[in-house]
Formats: C-alpha cells, sequence, structure tokens
C-alpha cells in the first residue's frame, strides 16, 4: 500500500510587495510551504507596492489576500502622510527615522494571525531584518519574541486545539546584500518589487532611504538592481 503524502504546510506571508517581503516568500515556497501572501493597504503613500505585491504573489502561485486598516487616520509617520520622506544623500540618520509607522508591525502581524488561525496555517512568516532595520523598533528580534508570546496565548487554535502558530522570520539576521544574494538564488523577480517611501509618477525616486538602503545592498553583492528608477541614482 502506497503511504499518502502529507499535505504541504500552510503559511501566510506577508507581502508588502518590496525586496525583502519577495525573498521572505520565495525562501517559504522553497522550504515546501502552501503560501498565502496577506498584502496590507493601510494608508501608505507609496501605495504603488500593493501593485508590486500582487505581481508577486501570481508569479509565485500564492493565494493572495489584502485587507485595509486606515493607519493614516492615526498619523505619526511621513509613510501616511505627516510630513515629508527625507531624501538625504548621506543615507539613514541615527534614531528612530520619520517614516516609522506607529503600531505598524503590531498590526500586520495581528491581521496576519487571523488569517493564519481561519486557514489553518501553522506560520507566519515576515521579512524583519534587524541588520539593515532602519532604526525600526519593530523589526528587532525583541518583538518578534513578544508577539510569539501573544500568539501562543490568544487564540483558539494555540489553546484549545493544539495547533502551534510560529512566527518565522528568515531574513532577521541577514545584511541587505545577503537578503539579496539569498533571493537571486531563489529566483526573484526583483524588477519586480517596489521598496520605494516616495515614488515619482509610479516609479521609485532613487533617494529616499529606502532606495539608498537596497541600492547599496545591490551594490555590496556586486550586483545591479534591475527595478526601473525616476531619478538619476546616487
Amino acid at each position: 500500500m502506497t503511504t499518502p503524502t502529507p499535505p504541504a504546510p500552510t503559511a501566510v506571508v506577508l507581502l508588502s510587495g518590496g525586496l525583502d517581503s519577495a525573498t521572505c516568500l520565495a525562501a517559504a515556497r522553497s522550504e515546501g510551504r502552501d503560501c498565502i501572501a496577506l498584502s496590507v493597504s493601510y494608508g501608505q503613500r507609496h501605495g504603488i507596492e500593493l501593485d508590486a505585491a500582487r505581481t508577486l504573489a501570481a508569479e509565485s502561485g500564492a493565494d493572495h489576500v489584502v485587507i485595509g486598516v486606515d493607519l493614516a487616520t492615526i498619523g505619526g509617520s511621513a509613510l501616511t502622510g505627516d510630513g515629508d520622506v527625507p531624501h538625504d544623500p548621506h543615507g539613514p540618520r541615527e534614531g528612530i527615522p520619520v517614516t516609522y509607522v506607529p503600531a505598524r508591525n503590531t498590526v500586520l502581524l495581528a491581521l496576519a494571525l487571523g488569517l493564519a488561525e481561519v486557514r489553518g496555517a501553522t506560520e507566519v512568516w515576515i521579512g524583519v531584518n534587524a541588520v539593515d532595520y532602519s532604526g525600526y523598533p519593530d523589526c528587532r528580534p525583541e518583538f518578534i519574541a513578544a508577539f510569539q508570546g501573544v500568539v501562543d496565548v490568544a487564540t483558539r487554535a494555540t489553546t484549545a486545539q493544539g495547533r502551534h502558530i510560529t512566527i518565522r522570520t528568515p531574513l532577521l539576521e541577514l545584511s541587505k546584500a545577503e537578503i539579496i544574494g539569498l533571493g537571486v538564488h531563489l529566483g526573484v523577480d526583483y524588477a519586480a518589487t517596489v521598496s520605494c517611501y516616495d515614488p515619482v509618477d509610479g516609479l521609485a525616486c532613487g533617494t529616499c532611504d529606502a532606495c539608498r538602503i537596497r541600492l547599496a545592498g545591490f551594490a555590496a553583492a556586486g550586483l545591479t538592481d534591475p527595478a526601473p528608477y525616476a531619478r538619476t541614482r546616487p
């Protein structure tokens, strides 16, 4: 008698449309996960990343879910309209930048957790990075560990059904160049990704902090960024 092949584990992968989340999705797929890509429209001024997320999800064959949450009502971030996005030629500065969005990753992980519980997933993947994390406190290992503690006590799946849900962070300790190298190995279509905080005419600006970190990562990896840019690259 042939033993039936067990179904692939299901994972909810947060997919913004940027470089890191695209690599995270590819990493989950490479481990044989049946992926549900979750994108969140939270009032971000760089909404073109959602178009990129749709393209990336389609290319990967992942089920794609888009949820709307208006964090712009809370405010407190240049990414949701409160102030200008920095275009500092010297790159990101020390401290928490004005592009920090209050509670963003907390909200995104909570939505991913709810979707995972309903869809029977055992993992939630997020492309946070503690090396090139740009000063965001919700991209650190301490935050992920704290949220895992919430997961372990907050759902019917974990408290009554015996289904443990794990937060996976495959990029947490990698440099941007290492993330890009991993993505190239996994076949990520980086030309389809958008990392920019302040797009111009639907294209990455090339001069905001996110663009500078991305371009520096490609340079460190000895590669050329295939994505189109609106302005002359630094």
